[in-house]
């Protein structure tokens, strides 16, 4: 994706460092986010929506689809196992053959998919989901000194980001080309 967002950008006139600097915000956005669900249990940031009072239901709506995710990598990974057993071919023919080889894929993963909400569905029904205003967790997240010194660097970070951004005069990197004169 780095690679696309850098050519794409070039294709349709953007100079080349700002290419370049939409490329690398992507990859940190990227970074970011996997580092946080990569250390963030969803049942942790479930219980922290709830502590900064996000209402249930939508805590709930939130780390479910987070939990779905991995699940569904998981069956579309399947799902290609399988139909590459039977003989698809995914990687060959032009761009289009490519996207029709796809639909095998794609029909069984949303049908999984659907099945799936459905039993999500009828499990909340059968608890009694939103029957009662007032929930009551086990569990109490509670601040210790290491989620304080990250959020400390976490500010440091972009206090420096935005000190570079602001004072720092960066090079032009703008290089102008001379046309020789035929005549």
């Amino acid at each position: 994706m780095f690679f696309f967002i850098f050519v794409m950008n070039l294709i349709f006139g953007t100079p080349i460092v700002t290419s370049l600097a939409f490329a690398i915000r992507f990859l940190a956005i990227m970074s970011a986010f996997s580092f946080f669900f990569m250390t963030t249990s969803a049942d942790d940031l479930g219980l922290a929506l709830e502590q900064i009072h996000v209402p249930y239901s939508i805590s709930f709506t939130f780390t479910t689809a987070v939990r779905l995710v991995p699940t569904m990598a998981v069956d579309a990974q399947t799902v290609v196992d399988a139909q590459r057993s039977r003989g698809l071919e995914l990687d060959k023919g032009n761009f289009m053959k490519r996207i029709r080889n796809y639909v095998p894929i794609l029909i069984p993963l949303i049908i999984s998919a659907i099945r799936r909400s459905v039993e999500l569905a009828e499990a909340l029904e059968s608890r009694a989901f939103g029957a009662t205003e007032k929930r009551t967790t086990i569990v109490t997240l509670q601040m210790r000194v290491v989620d304080y010194l990250v959020i400390l660097a976490t500010f440091a970070g972009v206090g420096l980001a935005l000190y570079v951004y602001f004072k720092v005069p960066l090079p032009n990197l703008v290089i102008p080309i001379q046309i020789p004169r035929l005549f």
